[in-house]
């Protein structure tokens, strides 16, 4: 139930008219994230504004983006590239941490029946382990695909077999798609393939394992085929470490241990945010204007008075696929030499291990150690989620086994992490829900913006979340008019848009309405 006005008394954290000296524009942000602390980083540092960030986690800022630290051992929630189209992402990482931002070389692989394939696809080594029998059944249901496709693929079934014929969709796509989404690639939508795999198909793949060339016409890189990506040092929670500092330094230190309790609003604009501490102490916090970067389901159900039911029910139908990181600490130098690999196999439970030694040898104290990330991705209050960290420990020892990687003895222990609202979900009714809250928003609170993966139920890497923050910081700051929304997944956007992004890869404002309506 929320909070209000009538039944709790708050301690006021006043941004708007704490000093007389600050700027008249104050900004309270959401969440401590890629998305929140970019917005942070542009407005404080680069735009002279008030800034003040809400963090509900206690000790970590980067949200899914932050790393673990446990017995000197770092670890990432997933693997976080470094890589990104925009010219001015690629340069706020390099203004953050210099020389500490590495190159490293990106090589990835699927598992599938005990044998490992190259990802991106290499022509020969996919003959070599599928046989040539399987080979050209494989072909046939390419070409078979080709001739007569799905008109209109509503489904990420669809979608992927246009691409890649029914054949290669079983092998290399249902299996991993259906266990980190836990639902049937048949339920899943179209959205998600084509803003994941775009631009790669079964002959571009093959082009690409023949021949030098890892470009589409025109000169864009195809982001599955990157074979290099820049990676902090010591994980990509050191980034976020870093900017943190920053804003402290400025005199805006993000203010960790808060959780979001009510957003008030009057007037068509938000007025307030109560936010409470793990003690119980409970904050009305206020500015001028507003970035949220919380779960939408999350932000709706925080307004106080509450929205209207069609707006509620609209966030209730946003659904989330949550995740776990079990690290294990293995007492071998060398194990693979991949990055990460994709776990394709339906007889083990895990959906991917990540290598952070080869991400960068700064994650490991012990260079005669290696951690090993085994990634499983589940629901909340399932029956992964709710499992001991003693018994996610023995399962991940367990895959380890059955993947042959090393012996039970030489198991040194393990760390589990949850992430609560890891993915946002492409259903059939997500739009509708977006489209209904985003509405909902736009006519009751007039100085709120919405950034991020989860703030946006979009599923963003991080470098489209930084975009996302860059614009709406910009809009408050200088009146950019520019639009959140109108980034894609693919760092580029959409054809509604013009001069929102110049030929140097900087966002820059534009005046064309694209809001869908």
């Amino acid at each position: 139930m929320s909070l209000t006005h009538s039944q709790e008394e708050y301690l006021f954290l006043d941004t708007e008219q704490a000093s007389t000296q600050q700027p008249q524009k104050q900004v309270v942000i959401m969440g401590a994230g890629p998305a929140g602390l970019t917005a942070a980083y542009e407005l404080a540092v680069h735009q002279q504004v008030g800034v003040t960030v809400l963090e509900k986690d206690p000790r970590y800022v980067g949200g899914i983006s932050r790393t673990v630290e446990a017995n000197g051992y770092r670890f990432d929630i997933g693997g976080h590239r470094f890589f990104s189209k925009s010219t001015e992402i690629e340069e706020l990482w390099t203004e953050v941490m210099g020389a500490d931002l590495l190159v490293r070389p990106r090589l990835s692989r699927i598992v599938y029946k005990g044998k490992y394939f190259d990802y991106p696809l290499k022509a020969f080594n996919a003959l070599f382990n599928l046989g040539p029998i399987e080979t050209i059944r494989c072909i046939s249901s390419y070409v078979l695909a080709r001739i007569k496709p799905t008109s209109h693929p509503k489904s990420f079934e669809e979608w992927v077999t246009n691409q890649f014929g029914k054949r290669l969709f079983s092998i290399f796509f249902k299996t991993y798609t259906e266990k980190v989404w836990g639902m049937s690639t048949k339920e899943l939508s179209a959205d998600w393939a084509a803003q994941r795999i775009k631009g790669l198909n079964l002959l571009e793949a093959i082009k690409n394992a023949l021949l030098p060339q890892k470009t589409k016409k025109g000169g864009e890189v195809i982001k599955t085929l990157i074979e290099e990506f820049r990676y902090p040092r010591r994980g990509p929670g050191e980034l976020w470490e870093r900017v943190a500092t920053i804003l402290d330094q400025h005199g805006h230190p993000v203010q960790m241990d808060k959780e979001i309790v009510s957003i008030h609003h009057a007037n068509n604009q938000i007025t307030g945010i109560v936010v409470r501490d793990s003690n119980g102490q409970t904050e009305l916090v206020r500015g001028t204007h507003y970035i949220s970067t919380l779960p939408m389901r999350e932000l709706v159900h925080a307004f106080d008075p509450p929205l209207a039911q069609e707006v509620i029910q609209a966030a209730d139908g946003l659904k989330y696929r949550d995740f776990l990181t079990v690290a294990m600490i293995v007492d071998k130098a060398e194990m693979f030499p991949d990055n990460w690999i994709y776990l394709h196999d339906p007889d083990i439970v895990a959906g991917r291990i990540q290598n952070f030694k080869n991400w960068s040898p700064d994650m490991v104290p012990d260079a005669s150690k290696t951690c090993l990330g085994l990634e499983y991705f589940c629901f909340e209050g399932d029956g992964l989620w709710t499992s001991s960290d003693e018994d996610l420990v023995k399962q991940g020892g367990k895959d380890l086994m059955q993947l042959k990687l090393c012996k039970p003895e030489e198991i040194l222990g393990g760390v589990v992490v949850r992430q609560y609202k890891a993915y946002p979900v492409y259903d059939d009714d997500y739009k509708k829900n977006v489209r209904i809250i985003r509405d909902a928003l736009e006519a009751q609170a007039s100085n709120l913006q919405l950034v991020g993966r989860n703030g946006m139920h979009h599923y963003n890497n991080q470098d489209h979340s930084m975009m996302t923050a860059l614009c709406a910081a910009r809009n408050i700051a200088t009146d950019a008019n520019l639009d959140p929304w109108s980034v894609n997944t693919d760092a580029e956007y959409h054809e509604g848009t013009r001069d929102v992004e110049d030929n140097s890869g900087r966002l820059v404002p534009h005046r064309v309405a694209v809001a869908e309506k």
